[in-house]
């Protein structure tokens, strides 16, 4: 009886020091809704995109050109080539508005205000951190937004809607070097 006992007591034993590997969770639906979501964001994308050269081919004052993060710039006002671009740890003082992108004002420079910030090292929506680093002391930039670097899918609970694309002119009204 007792050697009937230790075996079953030894198998035990050694049966309960394999390692049993945990099985892989199986979320399908996670993964189809992220596929689904980066579709309808590549579409968004270039929707946007394609607004954008509608806009651009109408447009007769303003000479566009892309920038690297997907936005489209002008220049209003053009200052000589002596100043610097803001960089990292720069103190910048601007002033802005927001219109959509046909032109319909939705916020002036009076409601938003004068705004001053660090480049790169305070919060601050993409669009406005982006933008402020392709202009020079005294210049005035129009810049074309895709929602993305806006207020994307949420817009502003007010006058800006769901992904909705923004066209934002900027002046850069102070630069204080680091």
């Amino acid at each position: 009886m007792v050697r009937i006992t230790f075996l079953l007591i030894s198998s035990l034993i050694l049966l309960g020091c394999q390692n049993i590997e945990p099985r892989q969770p199986i979320n399908i639906q996670k993964k189809v809704f992220l596929n689904e979501s980066a579709k309808r964001n590549k579409n968004i994308i270039a929707i946007e995109q394609s607004l954008f050269s509608k806009i651009i081919n109408q447009e007769e004052k303003l000479s566009f050109e892309s920038s690297p993060k997907g936005f489209w710039f002008a220049y209003e006002n053009k200052t000589p080539l002596r100043d610097s671009y803001p960089i990292k740890g720069d103190r910048v003082t601007f002033r802005y508005r927001i219109e959509d992108i046909n032109g319909n004002l939705l916020y002036n420079e009076k409601e938003l205000g004068d705004v001053s910030f660090v480049v790169d090292q305070e919060d601050l929506i993409p669009a406005l951190r982006e933008g402020i680093k392709y202009l020079r002391l005294g210049e005035i930039g129009v810049f074309l937004f895709p929602s993305y670097l806006c207020f994307g899918y949420q817009g502003d609970g007010e006058k800006i809607g769901l992904n909705q694309p923004l066209r934002f002119t900027i002046e850069l009204l102070k630069h204080e070097k680091n």
